[in-house]
């Protein structure tokens, strides 16, 4: 199995998103490290968009349970399109993401937040055994609801992260279908905001979610993509509302 930079190095270049009519991103992300805290980071990079330029995107639980999206790009053609009336606030700004060596790699987050993220991923048997299960399943499958929510029951006990959705509703209403494809575990992860440590990563003592879009109980990286019913507003909720 090649390193997570590697294939990280490959979607940059050749980045492909799914057909059909849905809205589309392809990239990696981390689904969400906890901290002992009670803190919760997640981060989306997608280099391709079907409603826009690429973007990052970093998202911020604090001990409240008040979540915040910082993308670079504006919420309209990012990730609070699909989350917005589940936050406390979404801003625009810079966001750095910088790989140290094959399994490592530091966020940054400036413009008044002042995140600093560092993590370390690892293959591990299990990790392997979904990623290439993942990498075998045909594209009618992905775009099956059935085999999405038996695939989802499947991998959150297979990954020890509590429960895990790949497909549902997004709390701005649109439906969803996630599409991992190759993952890793997030090894290590210590993070600084505003100059303070967020603790030892660690489960929560409730697992949190946005719509039926669970966060995982441990730290998970993952490479594919993900598909959303198109935006409309007669019935869906704006970006930010």
């Amino acid at each position: 199995m090649q390193s997570p930079r590697t294939v990280v190095d490959s979607v940059e270049q050749h980045p492909v998103l799914p057909s059909g009519p849905e809205e589309c991103f392809a990239g990696y992300g981390v689904m969400g490290v906890p901290f002992s805290s009670g803190y919760i980071l997640a981060l989306r990079h997608f280099p391709a968009s079907s409603v826009g330029p690429g973007y990052n995107s970093v998202w911020i639980r604090d001990p409240a349970g008040v979540w915040t999206m910082h993308s670079t790009i504006g919420p309209g053609s990012s990730c609070p399109r699909y989350f917005g009336s589940a936050l406390g606030a979404a801003s625009t700004g810079g966001i750095s993401i910088r790989w140290r060596d094959d399994y490592s790699f530091s966020v940054e987050v400036g413009d008044g937040v002042d995140l600093v993220w560092d993590l370390t991923l690892a293959a591990t048997p299990v990790t392997r055994l979904m990623s290439a299960v993942s990498g075998a399943v045909p594209e009618r499958l992905w775009r099956s609801r059935t085999f999405l929510r038996v695939m989802g029951a499947i991998a959150g006990p297979a990954l020890g992260a509590g429960h895990t959705g790949l497909t549902g509703r997004v709390p701005n209403g649109q439906s969803f279908g996630a599409r991992p494809r190759q993952m890793w575990f997030v090894r290590e992860s210590t993070a600084r905001l505003r100059g303070h440590s967020l603790g030892h990563t660690a489960a929560l003592p409730v697992q949190d979610r946005l719509g039926d879009f669970w966060i995982p109980q441990r730290g998970i990286f993952m490479l594919g993509s993900s598909v959303f019913e198109p935006y409309d507003p007669a019935t869906h909720a704006a970006a930010g509302e």
